[in-house]
C-alpha cells in the first residue's frame, strides 16, 4: 500500500470495539458501529484501546496502516463517539473545582505524610516495580510533550510564548540526545526494557490509556484549549517533588546513571517550569480569554482524577500496605 508508515505493530484488541477499529484499519472488516460507545465502561480497556488506537493516527501511526485513514470521516464518527463517552464520564466524576488560585496553591502542597507511587518507590522501589512503572509510563513518555504541542497554535502572546519556551526545553533545547522522550528511553535502557516507540502498548493498563487519552483529547480539539493548559499545569506543578522522589527509587534500586538522570533532569527543569506555566501560560491565557478559568480547573482536575486511579492500580499491583 503506497504510503504505508513504519509506526509500531498493530495491538491485540480488548474488547468488540477495539477489535471493529483494528480490523478496519487493517483492511479487513468494515468501517466500526459508533453506537456500542454509548454504553462501554468508559474508563474499560475496550473504549480506551479503541480511542488511544484512533488518536494514534495523529502521532506515528501503525505498521502496515494506510496514512491516510487519520482523516478518515467514517472512523473520525467513531472516535467522536468514543470521545464523547470519556468526556462526558469525566465531567460527570470531577465536578467543578475550586477557583483557580485556590486549586493551583493546592498543587503546590506536599503533605507531611506523603503517599502515592512515587513516595512508595522511594521507600520501596525493586527493579521489577520499576520495570513496570516505566513500561506503563512509556506509553507517554516515549512521546514526551508532542500532545501538549497541539495547543500552540491555539495560544496568543505571553501564553504562546511561555509554552514554546517549555515546549524547547521539553524537545532538548535544540539538541537530540537531550529531548526528554529519548532521555527516557535511556532510562528504558539502563531497565532492560525494550525502548520502540509503542513497544509496550498490549501491556498497557487501561488506566494509563486513559491519561494518555486525555491529553490527546484535550490537544486535539480547540474548544478544550483551556482545559489543555490546566492539565500541563498540572504536570508542570507537581512534576519536581515527584521526580526527586523517583530519582531517589531509582538509586535505591541501582536502576543505573541514565534512569537516575532522567528525573533529577525534571527535578530542575520543572522547578523553571512551573513558574512560567502558573504566571505566563495559565495567566496569559487567561487574560486574553478569562472565559476559559472553569476550563483550566477542569483539566487539572481530571489529570488529578486519572493520574490517581492510575496510581492506585500501581500499588494494589505491588500489595502496597496503606495509607499508600
Amino acid at each position: 500500500m503506497a504510503g504505508q508508515t513504519g509506526g509500531p505493530a498493530l495491538p491485540r484488541a480488548r474488547g468488540e470495539i477495539s477489535q471493529a477499529v483494528i480490523d478496519h484499519l487493517r483492511g479487513s472488516g468494515p468501517l466500526p458501529d459508533p453506537a456500542p460507545a454509548d454504553t462501554a465502561e468508559p474508563y474499560g480497556d475496550d473504549l480506551q484501546l479503541a480511542l488511544y488506537l484512533c488518536y494514534e493516527l495523529h502521532y506515528r501511526g501503525y505498521e502496515g496502516v494506510d496514512p491516510a485513514l487519520e482523516w478518515d470521516p467514517g472512523l473520525l464518527s467513531v472516535r467522536a463517539a468514543l470521545e464523547r463517552r470519556f468526556e462526558s464520564t469525566l465531567r460527570r466524576d470531577v465536578p467543578p473545582g475550586a477557583a483557580l488560585d485556590d486549586t493551583l496553591d493546592e498543587l503546590l502542597v506536599e503533605p507531611v505524610e506523603g503517599t502515592g507511587v512515587s513516595h512508595f518507590l522511594q521507600e520501596h522501589a525493586t527493579r521489577d516495580r520499576l520495570r513496570a512503572y516505566a513500561a506503563q509510563r512509556s506509553l507517554y513518555h516515549l512521546k514526551e510533550a508532542d500532545p501538549h504541542a497541539w495547543v500552540l497554535p491555539r495560544l496568543s502572546g505571553r501564553a504562546k510564548a511561555g509554552m514554546a519556551a517549555i515546549e524547547y526545553d521539553e524537545f532538548g533545547a535544540g539538541r537530540a540526545e537531550r529531548v526528554h522522550a529519548r532521555l527516557f528511553a535511556d532510562l528504558m535502557a539502563d531497565l532492560g526494557l525494550e525502548t520502540a516507540y509503542g513497544h509496550y502498548l498490549d501491556d498497557g493498563h487501561a488506566e494509563m490509556l486513559a491519561l494518555v487519552n486525555l491529553m490527546s483529547l484535550f490537544g486535539l480539539h480547540r474548544r478544550l484549549r483551556g482545559a489543555l493548559v490546566g492539565h500541563f499545569a498540572a504536570v508542570e506543578i507537581t512534576s519536581s517533588p515527584a521526580s526527586r522522589r523517583l530519582a531517589l527509587a531509582m538509586k535505591r534500586a541501582g536502576a543505573g546513571p541514565a534512569a537516575e538522570f532522567f528525573y533529577t533532569e525534571h527535578v530542575e527543569a520543572d522547578a523553571v517550569h512551573e513558574q512560567v506555566v502558573r504566571h505566563d501560560v495559565v495567566r496569559g491565557l487567561l487574560d486574553d480569554e478569562p472565559g476559559l478559568e472553569a476550563d483550566v480547573v477542569f483539566g487539572i482536575g481530571t489529570t488529578g482524577f486519572l493520574e490517581d486511579r492510575l496510581g492506585a492500580r500501581f500499588l494494589t499491583d505491588w500489595g502496597a500496605p496503606k495509607p499508600y
